[in-house]
């Protein structure tokens, strides 16, 4: 009777030995002796740790405006449309109420390479300077952190005279990419009160989104993108105008100065007074 149970008893021998073998290497692999990814290709980060990098570029460029450096950084990632994916993070960024301060560098990113794309010949030198190689770093937790290191590159010859980057204050603009094409007042009850309209097309009249729009009064200044209200249009921003109160408004890209808009005054059909609205469009020649 005992050698008739001896081969079933070997096979639950054999597959508990297999078990323990695979728990052990699970242990080994996971725990003791994990992988460590280093000095890994862009490309093959996950979506949130190229969120990350992109970040990390655009706030690169917005120190040194060195676009050619930017451009060749962003074309390790392998994204099939960089100023999309740089537009999506910005709004992204904005939306969620820009916790780490990277909406507005990557917006000024992403306009830079409206004008040189990704692949194309941009207006700034290329000095030496260190390039960003991105690294996983395992956590006890099991996570990983996404750090960068500096690799010396070689010193490339300049190509053109790399020209400032425009200040945030709202000045005139020598030869504006874009120009006021309508302005108009807007007396709806159904609009909020003071309701500034922003619209941006290209020259072909399509809807930019993304476009940095400043506004300033003699007490503040106030930055808006288009492209957060989708439901109205990819080019459309919109601003709040106190009462009593004049703006300024221009964009960060280039455009003409337009000044004294304040919010005038309307009429309901029973004779109740508000503050009405203004629509302005700018579109590239």
């Amino acid at each position: 009777m005992s050698a008739e149970h001896e081969p079933r008893r070997g096979s639950w021998y054999l597959l508990t030995g297999l078990l323990i073998g695979l728990a052990l290497g699970l242990l080994m692999a996971w725990v003791v002796a994990p992988v460590e990814y280093v000095d890994t290709a862009p490309a093959s980060l996950r979506p949130d740790f190229k969120d990350q990098y992109r970040s990390m570029i655009a706030s690169a460029y917005l120190v040194t405006g060195d676009l050619g450096r930017a451009q060749s950084r962003l074309s390790l990632l392998g994204d099939v449309d960089p100023l999309q994916v740089l537009t999506l993070q910005a709004q992204s960024a904005l939306a969620a109420g820009d916790p780490d301060g990277s909406a507005y560098a990557l917006s000024r990113l992403a306009d830079a390479l409206k004008q040189f794309p990704v692949g194309t010949q941009s207006p700034t030198s290329l000095p030496q300077t260190p390039e960003l190689v991105a690294s996983l770093t395992p956590s006890p937790a099991g996570s990983a952190t996404l750090t960068s290191t500096r690799r010396p590159t070689s010193l490339l010859t300049p190509i053109y005279t790399p020209t400032p980057r425009p200040t945030r204050t709202p000045t005139p603009t020598v030869g504006a990419a874009f120009v006021l094409v309508s302005q108009e007042n807007v007396c709806d009850v159904n609009l909020s009160e003071g309701l500034l309209q922003v619209e941006i097309q290209d020259a072909a009249g399509q809807p930019i989104p993304g476009a940095e729009i400043i506004i300033s009064w003699e007490d503040g200044e106030e930055h808006v993108f288009t492209g957060l209200k989708p439901e109205l249009g990819n080019g459309y921003a919109d601003f709040v105008m106190e009462l009593n109160v004049g703006y300024s408004i221009q964009l960060a890209s280039g455009s003409q100065l337009v000044t004294n808009l304040s919010a005038p005054p309307c009429q309901t059909d029973g004779g109740d007074s508000y503050r009405g609205g203004i629509r302005l469009l700018f579109q590239q020649p």
